[in-house]
């Protein structure tokens, strides 16, 4: 079979490999979308130490069930359409066992410690059965059951929050997981999303998800724009999904007392420091929060809010490639012109 295989920074090759062989607890799933994160781009450039080569990438898959293991967990047949939890958990740790399964100390994400999904098959290994990772869909375009992962991301980023319905939210970064996250907030009641982008290309390409206040705070004042649609108060809720420190130490500004700030986007290692106004936490009475990865649960909401269409994902999913085109994906991401590219089998 053909797949995208990670050898090291600069160093990603389509090669053929063998089709993998389908163990007794395990499913073979021929994989027909595979969605290019932010991740595998930064991979591609930096390398990762999470990684060791060589490895098949990819962890926003989906595909069709080919062969079930016959001691294989969770009632799956062939033909089942799946998506994936890709961080998998181990299920004893204490993380796992207070329920945060993506917190888990011993995580094993596809694509990093199993062969990924950038291939014409993938193994899905039993820990990830066992465990609930893996989750059927109802009849789904294979391109838009891809984006399953990352809206879950979005789900378990709201989640974090206090949202109610008709709130205000401020989505800092108008990237791919910032309009994600955006798309989500309006699907649970949010009333008013503001999303805020340094780039202008960026807020063309979000024109057409029809939010309702677009700003390039490099240009007009965020502070008096966010003012202006909450009668003063601030966002109720602010999602940095931008991955720079300032945007994280602003948001601290820009919401209400008891507001929410959700730190999506990580900082590299090298850079991760910040700083935070102490005092507009403490006599805000504000609730910074981190978020990261997703559990099975909020991989099922995340297949509903796409099935619905409340997460629109013929507008998300920009570019479709084949394996063989994968450094033009990278390459599309990398300008900014792309919002989310699949590469197909």
């Amino acid at each position: 079979m053909k797949a995208i295989v990670y050898h090291g920074p600069e160093d990603i090759r389509v090669e053929e490999l063998s089709k993998p062989s389908c163990g007794n607890d395990e499913l073979l799933v021929k994989v027909d979308a595979c969605a290019v994160c932010g991740t595998d781009l930064k991979t591609f450039k930096h390398g990762n130490p999470r990684i060791k080569p060589p490895m098949t990438m990819g962890h926003e898959l989906t595909g069709l069930v080919e062969e079930v293991g016959a001691a294989a967990a969770g009632g799956f047949a062939v033909a089942d359409r799946i998506v994936m939890a890709t961080s998998i958990s181990c299920g004893d740790c204490n993380y796992c066992k207070r329920g945060w399964p993506n917190l888990c100390a011993n995580l094993a994400p596809m694509g990093f410690s199993y062969p990924g999904g950038m291939a014409e098959y993938v193994i899905i290994p039993g820990r990830a059965l066992q465990n609930g990772h893996v989750v059927k869909t109802p009849s789904m375009e294979a391109d838009h059951a891809a984006l399953a992962e990352p809206v879950s991301c979005g789900v378990n980023s709201l989640s974090q929050t206090d949202l109610q319905k008709g709130d205000t939210v401020l989505v800092l970064g108008a990237g791919p997981l910032g309009i994600i996250n955006a798309c989500v907030a309006r699907s649970l009641g949010a009333e008013k999303i503001i999303l805020s982008e340094i780039s202008d290309a960026r807020l063309t390409q979000a024109k057409q998800f029809g939010f309702d206040v677009l700003i390039n705070p490099s240009k007009e004042d965020l502070s008096e724009c966010v003012k202006t649609h909450t009668d003063g108060l601030g966002a109720d809720v602010a999602i940095v999904a931008a991955p720079a420190a300032k945007p994280q130490e602003d948001a601290m500004h820009l919401v209400r007392k008891r507001g929410s700030v959700v730190l999506f986007a990580s900082l590299p290692a090298s850079a991760a420091t910040i700083q935070l106004d102490s005092r507009a936490i403490h006599y805000g009475e504000l609730k910074v929060v981190g978020t990261s990865d997703s559990a099975p649960w909020h991989v099922e909401k995340a297949v509903e809010l796409l099935e619905s269409g409340q997460v629109p994902a013929d507008k998300l999913v920009s570019h479709r490639l084949p394996l063989d085109e994968i450094h033009q994906a990278f390459e599309l991401m990398a300008s900014g012109e792309a919002l989310r590219v699949v590469v197909k089998p």
